[in-house]
């Protein structure tokens, strides 16, 4: 039951902030919550209703939630929870670099206004866009071969024109939860909780450890397409195989310390995947000696 009941709540959570769209009301934080987290937490809401909106807010609300008094979950566990999620709810796309930069100029109104110049893929612009218009965008340019073209783009507000650039591009955040990058995002937060879940019951010791893989995933461009690729080998190959009990892996804390220093900005993952192939070899080997004893 603890299965189907964790995917229960995945779902409900991959909805919410679709059906509490029009509750506009600040979403408050239970009292159980213990302080410490309610602060962090409490600045989450905050930076997360100006980076979407409440409903999404209430969504990361709802989400921590899930972990309050659970099992295994201490103070510390779940403020790393509360904070790493609120950092991955916060992605840094294209809105959010000119919402980022509007607020600097807001703050600092009267600092020298240097231009900001940020590197993107193609693929990584056309995404924040809502997935009708952006499908069909990213197919020419997978037809064109330019994908993964990077380009320059200029965050300035040196001058109105600059500005008002940046105003269009931050009321984007409208539609982008209609986006492919929102989507793929929202299901990403959604299974890494679920990892957390079945570490728990699985394995406690290595819960710890499968929160910290979020930090993993950061940035833009082609650093966060490296970092979300190795996350899913790491996952995929070590901790889901050792959740289901297809490998053993007594010690799967270890093993993802182990794997994460491996791990280089290398899009062919070459050294990832031997050490991965490493650790499989020996959690092996170790479940063939158990059964032969």
């Amino acid at each position: 039951m603890g299965v189907f009941a964790d995917v229960r709540e995945s779902l409900r959570y991959l909805f919410a902030d679709i059906i509490g769209e029009q509750d506009d009301s600040i979403p408050h934080l239970p009292a159980e919550f213990p302080e410490a987290v309610a602060l962090v937490a409490g600045e989450a809401i905050h930076l997360l209703i100006e980076y979407q909106g409440t409903a999404y807010a209430r969504l990361y609300v709802d989400r921590l939630r899930r972990f309050v008094g659970k099992p295994g979950v201490d103070e510390a566990m779940l403020l790393e929870i509360a904070r790493l999620m609120a950092m991955r709810m916060s992605y840094e796309d294209a809105i959010r670099i000119a919402q980022l930069k509007l607020l600097e100029l807001e703050a600092y109104p009267d600092t020298p206004r240097a231009d900001d110049i940020r590197k993107l893929r193609l693929d990584e612009m056309v995404e924040a866009l809502p997935a009708v218009v952006a499908e069909p965008v990213l197919d020419v340019l997978n037809w064109l071969g330019w994908v993964r073209k990077r380009v320059s783009i200029h965050f300035s507000t040196a001058n109105r024109f600059s500005i008002r650039r940046l105003k269009i591009e931050a009321a984007l955040k409208r539609w982008r939860r209609y986006s492919i990058r929102y989507s793929r995002e929202r299901n990403w937060v959604e299974r890494w909780l679920h990892m957390v879940d079945r570490a728990l019951a699985k394995q406690p010791a290595a819960a710890r450890a499968v929160v910290d893989t979020a930090t993993m995933v950061q940035g833009h461009g082609d650093a966060y397409r490296h970092g979300l690729a190795d996350w899913h080998a790491i996952i995929d190959e070590l901790a889901k195989p050792t959740f289901e009990g297809t490998l053993q892996l007594p010690d799967l804390a270890g093993a993802i310390a182990e794997a994460r220093s491996a791990a280089m900005p290398d899009p062919r993952q070459a050294a990832l995947k031997r050490k991965i192939a490493e650790i499989r070899a020996r959690g092996t080997s170790r479940g063939a000696d158990a059964a032969a004893e």
